[in-house]
């Protein structure tokens, strides 16, 4: 068995498992439980046609359903994609052609739908798919014995952002798994047995399937999960479970923590003071939500050290770096000027001076991983120095080397190994600063404009919600660069 299926087998032999909720109602399965239930769910998936190396594509919205599912597929030796998921404004027609559209990238063998979308089943079955639900799964009656599959083995293809009418997905290998699995497990300091991780975050996001499904599921490590659609009905029942299951590790992107911040202080009792590792990630981090998530929640026992900034991306896996654990906030301030017009961070002493961006350390590379700055267009791709802007590539275990495209495998990394990611960033003293993305920068004078510092301004008008603006730049023909909020 691979590493990480081997993982999966021994996490069953522990006491540790999985808390979900319907409504107010808890429910405790144990990893054993779940392994069992992949066992006899991996045969099912045998008998609908699944082979070693075939691709299940899961439409599931509830962790409970997700976890036994995804499990007998990689028992099983296939890969999993979690499809992104419809909601009350979907334009169906369209999804499903999107849908349709990704089945056919991954040539799906098999369909596993559970609750919400088990109503989805019968237009499933027209793609010419063989489909199965949860319940399917749940009714086997004989174990399978697990497939030995390669460490080379797909198991996870993960759809990348703009996944919609061109879909694109990232091929992680069970050795790309678990590679980043270890590291995030050193750099987070997760102890099974000691630790709870809680998590709202959807499944179909590397950071909820990876950090916060995944991780747990194959080192036998207590989980909390609840869906999106829960957090965002009730903010603060985030919190609360943190203080319910006296949750030691989370994580979400920085909306999160600044839509939190607003609402902590109707908290009426609260103790946040289990809470060592609050990941922000998956969107730009800003210094100053993350202040006013920790001065709101320390009347309630939040340590100043808990959030802990990072960098991530599904083409590393899920994590590329944290900022160091159980350290207060560190920040870079640097002269705008000199940014936008020179790609040099220059450091700037104090915070209140005029014309400045702040950025938080995103910590150095997890172990495991190697980061190289370099230069853009007329470079020649040089690497460049500390505290030089350019574009930040990796290299390492973790780091996929291909793209699955309509029009077919598609090579991620060059010669020696590297893979550009696309983000600008610079390097202080090893810790990584992430400033946007080389697509997304405006120019505008001979100034590099980055989107996220238009957002947040935009984010402090009176009635604009956090995390709901959103700057574009528009196509310029001729004519000067634009920009939309």
């Amino acid at each position: 068995m691979s590493v990480f299926t081997d993982g999966l087998r021994a996490a069953a032999a522990g006491d540790r498992g999985m808390t979900t909720y319907v409504g107010r109602e808890a429910t405790r399965t144990g990893w054993a439980e779940i392994h069992d239930v992949s066992r006899r769910g991996a045969q099912v998936l045998i008998d609908a046609g699944l082979r070693p190396g075939g691709a299940v594509a899961i439409l599931a919205g509830q962790p409970v359903d997700v976890a036994p599912a995804a499990q007998a597929v990689w028992l099983a030796g296939g890969s999993v994609t979690m499809m992104h998921q419809p909601t009350a404004r979907t334009d169906l027609a369209r999804y499903a052609a999107d849908t349709l559209a990704v089945l056919n990238l991954i040539d799906a063998a098999v369909i596993i739908v559970g609750d919400p979308f088990t109503e989805f089943a019968d237009t499933l079955r027209e793609s010419g798919r063989s489909v199965v639900t949860v319940a399917d799964l749940r009714a086997g009656t004989v174990p399978a014995d697990p497939v030995d599959s390669p460490e080379s083995a797909t198991a996870l293809l993960q759809l990348t952002s703009g996944s919609t009418a061109t879909p694109k997905a990232v091929r992680i290998t069970h050795a790309n798994l678990a590679a980043n699995v270890e590291a995030m497990i050193h750099a987070a300091d997760i102890v099974p047995g000691r630790d709870v991780m809680v998590s709202w975050l959807p499944l179909f996001h590397d950071m909820g399937m990876v950090g916060f499904l995944t991780v747990p599921m194959c080192r036998g490590i207590e989980l909390v999960k609840v869906t999106p659609a829960d957090f965002l009905a009730s903010p603060l029942r985030w919190l609360e479970l943190i203080d319910t299951h006296r949750g030691t590790h989370t994580a979400a992107p920085n909306f999160a923590y600044a839509l939190a911040a607003r609402v902590l202080p109707r908290a009426e009792s609260l103790d946040l003071s289990t809470l060592t590792f609050a990941l922000n990630g998956a969107e730009p981090v800003d210094v100053a939500a993350v202040r006013a998530f920790l001065a709101a929640g320390a009347p309630y026992g939040l340590a100043e050290t808990a959030v802990v900034p990072a960098y991530g991306l599904a083409e590393a896996t899920l994590a590329v770096s944290f900022h160091p654990r159980a350290t207060p906030l560190s920040v870079d301030t640097v002269d705008a000027a000199a940014l936008e017009g020179r790609a040099r961070a220059v450091p700037v002493v104090a915070e209140d001076a005029v014309n400045i961006r702040t950025f938080p350390l995103l910590g150095p590379p997890l172990p495991g991983l190697e980061v190289q700055v370099r230069g853009g267009a007329g470079t020649g791709g040089a690497v460049l120095g500390e505290r030089e802007v350019g574009v930040l590539h990796l290299r390492g275990a973790a780091v996929t080397s291909e793209y699955l495209t309509a029009d077919g495998p598609l090579p991620t990394q060059d010669a020696d190994g590297w893979f550009d990611t696309g983000d600008l960033g610079y390097l202080v003293d090893g810790a990584i600063v992430v400033c946007g993305r080389a697509k997304d920068v405006i120019i505008m004078g001979g100034r590099n404009i980055y989107p996220t510092d238009i957002e947040r301004t935009a984010q402090t008008v009176s009635g604009v919600r956090a995390g709901n603006a959103a700057a574009v730049r528009l196509e310029a023909g001729q004519r000067r660069e634009s920009f939309a909020v």
